[in-house]
């Protein structure tokens, strides 16, 4: 792709690009902690003012995929320049929304802009920096993508205490100035070509992300499968998959070129981040709960105990970035499997007694596992493949991971609940007149079984154990994902340059 940066507007560049990845990456949980804010604002019911959140969620997976096509047809420039300012402006329109159907409305428009930030961050810094360079380009780029939706939380909740809802809206207004600004002075354009556009196929795989994000979002307020919704959103994504797959091979023009995929390293990678999203944001989902419910954490606190994980990414990232050069990143993505498997394992036996100094270690620890796989990751994801097929690769990269982050927090909602009724009734079994742990409970407690009372305040001991176990086996789950990627290394090959070439060899 042509418009590569010139050596003196690099740096300037990278800031702006990570501003808008930051920006974009932020809004996928900043959100969250505000919806209750939000949803006696707005008059709106809890099942109403989720639609905040998959509204945001369903728009961005359908807009993702085609951020190739409209880089190629209209220039990058001018599709970057274009989703920043929608983003920001709809942005600001959230924060002034008076009413649910606006606030809907207006993240939708939110979501549609952003889809491309993130994908054309990252085509433009691949294309900014020379070969050798990647791995340091892609450190710059991975903080914004991992670390802002670890930070969200934090964020959110404090915006929303110290002023108001509308801010965790508006704090986008100033970076999308910026960011505005110094894209259109230093960002060249790219070389445009005027390519047919593939309505059948965007059709088909529009209605597969969308009906599969919607399923995946509602499924668990409405009982999976047993709502006749959740069938047809499924039947719907299944027909459209098989629809979508049919036409790619046998289309001459199709929206997703199928040659890309024969490079390997692209096609193991895009499993690779499918398995990082599953353990990102579905570890945030368990565990922001797990602080506030179990362990009593006001927002603001854990939040604070989250932030740390962050950190660790970021450090791992400035360190992956400056030896990525001179070690084998694929040494690196399984250093930080086995780091995060570690992290989780800790996390496996966690009770809510556990001190905020073990919270803080293993997010750390976590946070820089996960950065030393995303890094070397990124850049051995696209080191063999060829220009043409960056920008496209790139929106398959983010929606791929964003896929998986659907995936895995549904998977750990709909197993938490399951698990929790299923280690009630297995401890229900236990409750016998004769059994001494009756006599005295946790902290002194007795429990009077011939009182309602007493009853109850068993029951709800027995719920909190059970939830701790089922949190527990979740946090175990995620465990051996990250252990089950590890076999999948030896299949990325390591590309070497040579001269102006780049040659993917297997050491």
């Amino acid at each position: 792709m042509a418009g590569t940066a010139p050596g003196q507007n690099r740096g300037i560049i990278t800031v702006c690009v990570m501003m808008a990845t930051i920006m974009q990456a932020l809004d996928t949980t900043i959100a969250n902690v505000a919806l209750p804010y939000m949803q006696g604002n707005l008059s709106a019911t809890q099942d109403q003012i989720n639609w905040v959140l998959t509204s945001y969620i369903v728009a961005a997976a359908i807009a993702t995929p085609v951020t190739g096509f409209l880089a190629a047809r209209f220039g990058r420039r001018r599709l970057f320049l274009t989703a920043v300012a929608g983003f920001t402006g709809a942005s600001v329109l959230c924060g002034i929304a008076g009413s649910l159907e606006q606030m809907v409305l207006f993240r939708l428009l939110q979501g549609i802009f952003g889809a491309p930030l993130v994908p054309m961050s990252q085509s433009v810094l691949l294309d900014s920096y020379p070969k050798e360079r990647h791995g340091s380009a892609m450190a710059m780029w991975g903080v914004g993508v991992m670390v802002g939706p670890i930070l969200g939380p934090t964020l959110g909740g404090w915006l929303t205490e110290s002023y108001n809802w509308r801010f965790v809206f508006y704090v986008n207004l100033p970076v999308g100035i910026l960011t505005f600004l110094g894209l259109s002075a230093f960002l060249s354009e790219s070389r445009i070509s005027k390519l047919p556009f593939d309505w059948f196929g965007f059709a088909t795989m529009s209605l597969f992300i969308g009906a599969l994000q919607m399923m995946l979002d509602r499924g668990e307020q409405m009982d999976w499968f047993s709502s006749i919704e959740i069938v047809l959103e499924a039947a719907l994504a299944g027909l459209s998959l098989y629809l979508f797959l049919v036409h790619t091979a046998t289309s001459d023009r199709p929206f997703i070129d199928p040659k890309m995929f024969k490079d390997r390293n692209f096609s193991i990678g895009l499993f690779f981040i499918f398995v990082v999203g599953i353990i990102l944001l579905a570890t945030l989902a368990l565990l922001t709960p797990y602080l506030q419910n179990l362990m009593g954490y006001p927002v603001i606190t854990a939040g604070m105990v989250l932030a740390p994980r962050g950190i660790g990414t970021m450090i791992a990232m400035m360190i992956v970035g400056r030896v990525i050069g001179r070690v084998d990143p694929r040494s690196l993505i399984t250093f930080g499997l086995l780091l995060t498997s570690f992290a989780l394992y800790e996390m496996a036996g966690f009770t809510p007694d556990v001190s905020q100094g073990v919270l803080v270690r293993t997010g750390i620890v976590q946070g820089f596992g996960l950065g030393f796989i995303f890094v070397p990751l990124s850049t051995i994801t696209f080191a063999t493949l060829a220009p043409e097929f960056r920008t496209q690769g790139t929106a398959l990269f983010s929606l791929v991971r964003n896929i998986g982050s659907s995936i895995g927090i549904s998977l750990v909602i709909f197993l938490l609940g399951h698990n929790t009724q299923a280690m009630h009734a297995e401890l229900v079994e236990h409750i016998t007149p004769f059994n001494d742990a009756l006599q005295t409970g946790s902290a002194g407690r007795i429990w009077d079984l011939t009182t309602e009372a007493g009853r109850v305040a068993l029951n709800a001991e027995i719920t909190r154990q059970a939830t701790i176990i089922a949190y527990n086996d979740d946090f175990k789950l995620m465990m051996i994902v990250a252990l089950a990627a590890l076999p999948l290394v030896l299949l990325l090959r390591r590309a070497k340059a040579q001269g102006n070439a780049a040659e993917a060899i297997l050491d």
